[in-house]
């Protein structure tokens, strides 16, 4: 794996899609930190450095910066909104607020005969999310896109192979952004595309036996994708030394507990199951904020880790199926916190293990799918519906209780059922119960019960996705069975918010 493109992190939430956009053309990729000095960078000898999008305006005395020698290494740099921005600005151009914001598909013209814009077809709409814009290039660089707002949409340094693009060419919604990532990849930067994920698997394997050895490693077994595709990976590690524990939390799906120890226990890996539901809802107790249900949540998973680990004598590592959406909602040094993962921002600071391993925490959804494929895993495991570590936990808004525990399986079995049945399924679909309380009618009896709202998505990446349009048709019979079925339930609404400005999840 000689070849490598180096993507600087300015605090943009879409740096792991530009990271994942660049693996999935078969060149690998590594996110390095912006304050990485020129040296270190032309050391690791990268193909290319991309500069990914930011919050924050360069002209600001505390923005991020890299180090400017970098633009003198020869290196082909793509500097994507903030990063194009940052470029602009720190070769003498001048970046400025915009008269008026560009935010969503964005109708683009394209300039001239620029390498990055090989074969674009005219007035592609791209992704857009900016208030600054450059208002003058540096010199020696040329314009090769605007807009109707945003006269500099996209510049080029040909000589010094600098290039920048205000929009987003890394997400789904860009016309044609992935044609821009792939000429910067292969004409620009001259990479032979030969990173393949076979490669990830004998890299995370020789990673995990130099950092465990000959020590044992415990690992929470969910029986989501992530989870499970861990336990294949180390298991294919390190054998024996594994664990898995199944700490069933009572905020699974209807039958789901069972069904995973039907399933694991079959398998050649040391299975335990933990039925800890009424240890978790003591905790909850009276706990209505998302965060908070979220720490809680972690904290016991981790503690009865530990216990159970005490149980089975000397285990030194804990074991994770983080990954990288995981990563990069709960925070990091620039980025803000869209929401804490139980394995990522919930873990405790006096955790009672040597280390964690996380040979997953690089991968995206659809890529720990096909590492899941690779490792034998069965198409119903691999390609199972992704639940969240909290479980039911942050589908209930307010506080958690058995009672809402036991409808929410209820209106969410219905849910899945139902949608089970369309020949083209969404990529996720579940039933959230909202705290919300609506008047209705049963019977001749006026009610005022609760309010099931339905989500289903289409992504490919769970970092971006677009409400499915279901048939009214299947609605108006989920709706039927809901409020039928269920007595404590008088309305159900359906969710058609993308994300962003939403989340998958609701909390």
């Amino acid at each position: 794996m000689n070849e490598c493109i180096l993507i600087l992190d300015f605090g943009g939430q879409y740096k792991e899609l530009i990271s994942r956009t660049t693996r999935s053309l078969n060149v690998y990729s590594e996110i390095k930190s912006n304050k990485i000095p020129a040296t270190e960078v032309k050391e690791l000898n990268p193909k290319g450095i991309i500069l990914t999008g930011g919050p924050n305006s360069v002209y600001l005395e505390n923005s991020p910066k890299c180090d400017p020698a970098i633009f003198e290494l020869g290196i082909p740099v793509l500097g994507i909104c903030y990063g194009m921005q940052l470029m602009c600005h720190t070769l003498g151009g001048r970046v400025e607020p915009c008269d008026v914001g560009e935010y969503g598909r964005t109708e683009t013209n394209i300039i001239g005969n620029s390498a990055l814009m090989h074969d674009i077809k005219s007035n592609p709409k791209m992704l857009m999310s900016h208030t600054d814009q450059v208002c003058e290039l540096p010199q020696g660089f040329q314009r090769i896109a605007s807009t109707q707002n945003c006269l500099n949409a996209a510049c080029e340094d040909s000589n010094r192979k600098l290039y920048g693009v205000q929009f987003h060419p890394e997400v789904e919604h860009s016309d044609c952004g992935r044609e821009i990532m792939r000429n910067f990849l292969f004409i620009i930067c001259g990479a032979s595309g030969n990173y393949h994920l076979e490669d990830y698997i004998e890299k995370s394997i020789n990673t995990i036996r130099q950092k465990v050895g000959t020590k044992r490693v415990l690992l929470g077994l969910s029986g989501g994708v992530d989870s499970s595709v861990c336990a294949a990976l180390l298991s294919k590690a390190i054998g024996e030394q594994l664990t898995c524990i199944f700490v069933d939390h009572g905020l699974m799906r209807l039958d789901e507990g069972d069904s995973i120890e039907n399933i694991f226990s079959k398998k050649k890996l040391n299975f335990i199951r933990v039925n800890a539901a009424e240890r978790f809802l003591r905790k909850l107790k009276g706990i209505k904020k998302p965060e908070q249900k979220r720490k809680i949540i972690g904290e016991e998973f981790v503690r009865v880790f530990e216990e159970e680990s005490r149980k089975l004598g000397d285990i030194e590592f804990l074991a994770q199926g983080t990954i990288y959406p995981d990563i990069i909602e709960s925070g990091g040094e620039l980025g803000d916190t869209i929401k804490s993962h139980h394995n990522v921002g919930g873990l405790p600071d006096n955790l009672a293990f040597e280390g964690v391993v996380e040979p997953l925490s690089g991968l995206f959804k659809d890529e720990v799918r096909i590492i899941g494929k690779m490792l034998g895993l069965p198409n119903a495991l691999v390609n199972r519906q992704p639940f969240p570590g909290p479980g039911l936990a942050i589908r209930i808004t307010g506080e958690v209780t058995q009672k809402k525990l036991d409808l929410l399986r209820k209106a969410n079995h219905i849910v899945c059922r139902e949608i089970e049945n369309l020949r083209k399924k969404p990529q996720q679909y579940f039933a959230v119960l909202t705290d919300t309380r609506s008047v209705g009618v049963k019977g001749d009896y006026r009610t005022c019960d609760y309010v099931v709202a339905v989500r289903a998505v289409e992504t490919s990446d769970f970092m971006t996705c677009e409400y499915t349009p279901l048939p009214h048709k299947i609605l108006q019979r989920i709706s039927s069975r809901i409020t039928g079925e269920i007595k404590q339930v008088s309305r159900v609404v359906y969710d058609i918010t993308g994300k962003p400005p939403a989340t998958v999840e609701w909390e």
